[in-house]
């Protein structure tokens, strides 16, 4: 996808610069306009982008908005930005002033990093409190940006970007939901699925019981979907000779070891963790004779985990400081390893 493309060599010119930037003035040159013209807008051309584009609003003179964009003289898309070192989002009611009086359909707020785009889908000429889209350079997704290639001058469509804004609004909504169910079960949903079995009252203490089987059996059924997938992926032979280059494998150790299955697939648990804190294409490992390392950004100086496999019991070893050795722990199944979802998000922290 050529967008896409164009987005990551954005974020490597982002991330070789930002250290330099230190102004919002810096900001909008060295980032936000790449980002406008990867879109297919010329920079240059005053009546297509407009820059520091006069809102008034009301008795309140002089308000300027950073970037207003048009295609085919009608506006389309707002633009407010923010120093890379500031968080976008504090800044959202002053995007929300001048959103009504611009006749644009669509507000950005970015930082140059992350670019949250707004519309008016709960109320018509107010924006919405919170984003249908948000763009993070350092975290690219191919459903943000098949949604963001309606919004490139040459694709542009009004009705595409509602139709997917309204799609990611209620999507965003249901995950909410669903991920609160899961930390914490309501007890309309433990009555839902347990009246389907249970022909007994439901008292407060079975209650209290029931909120935490169900608790538990919706993490067990997330994790084994999980590891179903994973096993189901690594069981087809030839995939797993790509799946082994895909890791890292240190060259000096690599006639001497051989990556296993269950290395590989724990290699994969771990990037599932991981996920929800980094990009994957951050996480690497490498196979050695006495373990199977994993690594942030490939640096031996930032072990996540070590997988020790060689013997008749095998263990995981935990990092808490970038320490030279870690807290072994004896597993059982390779699932036990989603138990140690938090250390594994901390040790990353810690980096």
């Amino acid at each position: 996808m050529e967008l896409k493309i164009k987005l990551e060599q954005l974020h490597q010119r982002v991330n070789g610069l930002k250290d330099q930037i230190q102004t919002e003035e810096a900001t909008k040159n060295a980032f936000v306009m790449p980002f406008i013209q990867i879109l297919g807008y010329d920079v240059f051309n005053p009546t297509e982008v407009i820059p520091e584009y006069i809102a008034d609003i009301g008795t309140k003179k002089g308000e300027k908005v950073d970037y207003l964009i048009k295609k085919d003289e009608e506006p389309i898309l707002i633009i407010e930005c923010k120093s890379w070192k500031e968080n976008a989002d504090a800044h959202n009611s002053q995007l929300h002033r001048y959103y009504h009086v611009s006749k644009a359909r669509f507000g950005v707020l970015t930082n140059g990093i992350v670019y949250n785009f707004y519309s008016d889908l709960e109320k018509p000429n107010i924006m919405d409190d919170k984003p249908f889209l948000t763009v993070n350079l350092e975290d690219l997704k191919d459903n943000t940006i098949k949604i963001l290639q309606n919004f490139t001058k040459s694709e542009y469509s009004l009705a595409n970007i509602l139709d997917s804004a309204e799609a990611m609004k209620y999507i965003k909504a249901i995950r909410n939901e669903f991920e609160k169910e899961i930390e914490n079960p309501s007890d309309e949903l433990v009555k839902l699925l347990v009246n389907k079995f249970f022909d007994k009252p439901l008292t407060a203490n079975r209650m209290i019981a029931f909120k935490e089987y169900t608790k538990r059996a919706l993490s067990i059924s997330i994790n084994e979907s999980i590891s179903s997938r994973l096993k189901s992926a690594l069981s087809i032979n030839e995939k797993i000779e790509s799946e082994k280059q895909e890791i890292s494998i240190d060259e000096k150790s690599e006639s001497k070891s051989t990556t296993t299955e269950e290395e590989i697939e724990a290699f994969y648990i771990i990037k599932a963790i991981l996920r929800e804190k980094t990009s994957l294409d951050r996480i690497a490992g490498r196979d050695t004779q006495s373990y199977f390392g994993v690594l942030l950004d490939d640096n031996n100086r930032k072990p996540i985990c070590r997988f020790h496999f060689n013997t008749s019991k095998k263990y995981i070893e935990l990092f808490h400081n970038g320490k030279d050795s870690g807290e072994k722990i004896l597993l059982n199944t390779l699932e036990e390893i989603y138990n140690f979802r938090n250390e594994l998000h901390k040790t990353l922290e810690n980096y």
